[in-house]
């Protein structure tokens, strides 16, 4: 019951980050599924996707009312990406041994293989949050905008696609600098696209799960409830709270987790 009462007050304060600082709290979905309600690694990665989608949606319906999604780079960029998404939930995780490396000196199982890469996802995401990017986005503001590269935006799409498939989560900090840099968005254009692309990936990657493994609905709508209040709380909390510096400190408490988990799989 404690540790039931525990997840759903993570599922608040990732809700609230989120709303905070507009992306990075969907991280730490994964590892409090495993880690805090000892959920298997593989129906963890499906769970978060439903809750990053659901969460991910309502922040994306508000930044439709305000006209701030770029319809043509979300075409672009989504269709490749739900359609790696979709693939990797429903044929690629299926098809990954439970046990991919046995022998004397070494056991690799697909449990471990998924946390660590996870793992190797959340320094990743880190860095991206704690490195200050502001010069290179405003250098990159001061050139002349050139044509979108519409091949390129489709083929990370298609990579993005491949990683949020695998590890569950939604993958804005990849997605927002791609928008930038390739389809020559505004950051705050940038940022909107992102959560509305994160919520299609999301939500039909986990039909690639509902379609083959049992849900616990009342669980996952439940914690899904508590994320979407903490969300709308961190939107209203935003007005009085500096949400850059908050997240950087968010991304060292990713970084220590991060380790962690890498450490914590490798000793396995």
């Amino acid at each position: 019951m404690l540790i039931s009462i525990l997840g759903f007050i993570a599922a608040l304060i990732i809700g609230i980050v989120l709303g905070l600082t507009g992306g990075g709290g969907s991280i730490l979905t994964v590892p409090v599924f495993v880690y805090l309600l000892g959920i298997d690694p593989v129906l963890a990665t499906g769970y978060s996707l439903f809750v990053v989608g659901i969460s991910s949606a309502f922040g994306a319906i508000k930044n439709l009312q305000k006209g701030l999604v770029n319809f043509g780079a979300s075409l672009v960029f989504a269709v490749p990406a739900v359609i790696a998404v979709f693939s990797t939930r429903k044929f690629i995780i299926s098809a990954i041994p439970n046990v991919i490396i046995k022998n004397q000196h070494m056991l690799v199982t697909k449990d471990a293989a998924i946390m660590v890469f996870f793992a190797i996802l959340m320094l990743a995401a880190s860095f991206s949050m704690i490195l200050n990017n502001k010069r290179l986005v405003a250098r990159k503001m001061l050139t002349q905008p050139k044509k979108t590269n519409y091949l390129t935006l489709g083929a990370l799409g298609l990579f993005t696609g491949l990683v949020t498939g695998l590890v569950g989560a939604g993958g804005g900090f990849i997605i927002v600098p791609i928008l930038i840099f390739l389809a020559k968005l505004p950051i705050k254009k940038a940022a909107a696209t992102s959560l509305f692309i994160i919520a299609l990936n999301s939500l039909i990657g986990f039909l690639g799960d509902a379609l083959q493994i049992e849900i616990d609905w009342m669980f996952l709508l439940s914690f899904s409830a508590f994320a979407v209040l903490g969300i709308l709380l961190g939107i209203s909390f935003s007005k009085f709270i500096d949400g850059a510096k908050l997240k950087k400190g968010f991304g060292f408490l990713v970084l220590i987790m991060g380790i962690y988990i890498f450490y914590k799989e490798m000793m396995m």
